[in-house]
C-alpha cells in the first residue's frame, strides 16, 4: 500500500486551499538544516527561534533542556510549533550528549555559534554535509560541555562595538543567509518524495479532528482492498 493513496485520501477531508498550502510548502521544506537550542530559557526568545524555523523551513528542532525547561510563548510562535518537529532531550543524566549522539547517528556536522569563532563565517561555511546549528544562552553562549562535542565553530560578521547579537535575531540571520545559500547551491537539499508525503500525512492528522482515528481507518480500509 503506498502512502500516496492515504494522503489522497486525507485530502479528501480538508479544504483545497490546505491541499495546495501543503504541497506548496512542503516542497521546500529542508532537513539538510537543522537548529539546536541549548538551554535557551528565555521564551520570547525560544518562541521567535521556533517562529523562525517554520519561516526558513527548517523541519526539525531541537531542544536541549538541561537546567531550564523550554516553553512556547504562543503569541511569538503565532502556531509554529504545529508544524516544526520540537525534538526534546530533557530526561538522563547528560541530555546534551544525548542529543548530539543522535544528530551524529543522523549524519549532521554539529556547528555551534560563537562570536569568538575565528575559523569561519555562515558566508563561507562548508553545507555538503547535514547541518546542525547549536545556539546557546544569551548572556553565556554555548556550554564547555557542547564546545567539546561540536565540529565545528561559525560566527556572524559583525562591525560594531556589541560583542554579540541577541540569540533570536542570530539564528534569523544564519539560517537567512544558509538558506540562501543553499537555493543557489547544487547540494539536494530538500526533502525526498516519501519524506514529503509523511509529512503532508503528519499536517492533516494535526488540522483534523480526530486525525489519528481518521487516518488508521482509512488505513485499514485500503488494507483490505488489497
Amino acid at each position: 500500500m503506498r502512502e500516496e493513496e492515504v494522503l489522497h485520501e486525507m485530502y479528501d477531508l480538508i479544504t483545497p486551499n490546505k491541499q495546495e498550502m501543503f504541497d506548496r510548502i512542503a516542497q521546500d521544506r529542508t532537513r539538510h538544516l537543522t537548529v539546536v537550542l541549548e538551554n535557551v530559557y528565555q521564551e520570547h526568545n525560544a518562541s521567535a527561534i521556533l517562529r523562525t524555523c517554520d519561516c526558513f523551513g527548517v523541519q526539525d528542532l531541537y531542544v536541549i533542556e538541561k537546567n531550564f525547561r523550554y516553553e512556547v510563548k504562543r503569541d511569538i510562535a503565532l502556531g509554529a510549533g504545529r508544524w516544526v518537529d520540537i525534538h526534546d532531550f530533557n530526561s538522563g543524566e547528560q541530555p546534551d550528549r544525548d542529543c548530539i549522539s543522535s544528530l551524529k547517528e543522523k549524519g549532521y556536522k554539529i556547528v555551534s555559534t560563537s562570536p569568538h569563532a575565528t575559523s569561519r563565517t555562515i558566508h563561507d561555511l562548508d553545507l555538503s554535509q547535514p547541518i546542525a546549528l547549536v545556539f546557546g544562552t544569551e548572556r553565556r553562549g554555548i556550554s564547555d560541555e557542547m564546545k567539546e562535542l561540536s565540529d565545528e565553530f561559525v560566527r556572524i560578521p559583525m562591525y560594531g562595538f556589541t560583542e554579540s547579537f541577541n540569540v533570536s535575531v542570530a539564528a534569523a540571520i544564519t539560517l537567512n543567509v544558509l538558506r540562501e545559500r543553499l537555493e543557489q547551491s547544487q547540494i539536494d537539499w530538500k526533502l525526498k518524495e516519501d519524506e514529503r508525503t509523511a509529512l503532508k500525512l503528519q499536517w492533516c492528522r494535526k488540522i483534523l479532528r480526530g486525525g489519528d482515528a481518521l487516518e488508521d481507518a482509512i488505513r485499514t480500509r485500503l488494507f483490505e482492498k488489497e
